[in-house]
């Protein structure tokens, strides 16, 4: 029991390293490429924690193999477009000035409830407010709006405003973030001045959030009932 416990722990370890090898991102935006290695990676895995009798290096080896081959081959697509476009594919324009090219959803195999699920979930729920859409590489769709249907900017309607960024978590359940802290201009007498005025101490703070103008919101842990 505790090998099985010691592998699956080792494995667990390997393959956070992989998957950050390979990059951030989450299921729904992987390349066809990157999606076969996070399943191939996960499958290798179960195999020596499972049966005790396969060593570890007959995982530990094909994982980094298919990770350091992901990586290769991500470095080559990226100073060729051809490549990418073998490996990756290319974007489609489903609907171009507002009318549904129905070859193209024939040749994705796109039904016309897929469609509608994925206009959805860019809150485009009237076909007629779509003026282009594209299926990605990912097989997510990217909508422009016909101006018509999109919502007026604050330039639009003339109304006058100061760009900034907007604020950041400086302090998340007690731990300070120094880097956001940077970013804000502020320092840590600054937050222990907040957190006077607010009559918690700094580890008292679940969550902080500030701007460059000095301007914050502060929420205090709640202590267990």
């Amino acid at each position: 029991m505790l090998i099985v416990f010691l592998r699956a722990v080792i494995l667990y370890a390997l393959i956070i390293f992989a998957i950050r090898l390979m990059g951030k991102r989450q299921i729904g935006e992987l390349q066809p490429a990157e999606l076969v290695v996070t399943i191939l990676v996960s499958n290798i895995a179960t195999l020596p924690i499972e049966d005790i009798n396969i060593p570890m290096i007959m995982g530990v080896v094909p994982i980094f193999t298919l990770v350091c081959l992901d990586v290769f081959m991500s470095q080559l697509t990226m100073h060729s477009r051809r490549l990418r476009k073998l490996f990756s594919g290319e974007p489609k324009i489903i609907v171009s000035e507002g009318r549904i090219d129905q070859q193209v959803m024939r040749d994705l195999r796109y039904t016309v409830d897929d469609l509608m699920e994925s206009l959805r979930g860019q809150s485009v729920f009237d076909l007629k407010d779509v003026q282009l859409a594209v299926v990605e590489t990912t097989g997510k769709i990217s909508v422009f709006r016909k101006q018509t249907a999109d919502t007026p900017t604050k330039e639009e309607l003339k109304i006058r405003t100061e760009c900034s960024d907007p604020p950041m978590l400086i302090v998340s359940d007690g731990d300070i973030s120094e880097g956001a802290l940077h970013a804000v201009g502020r320092d840590s007498k600054w937050i222990e001045k907040i957190a006077s005025a607010a009559g918690v101490e700094v580890r008292d703070i679940f969550i902080l959030t500030a701007d460059k103008k000095g301007e914050y919101f502060l929420v205090r842990k709640e202590r267990p009932q």
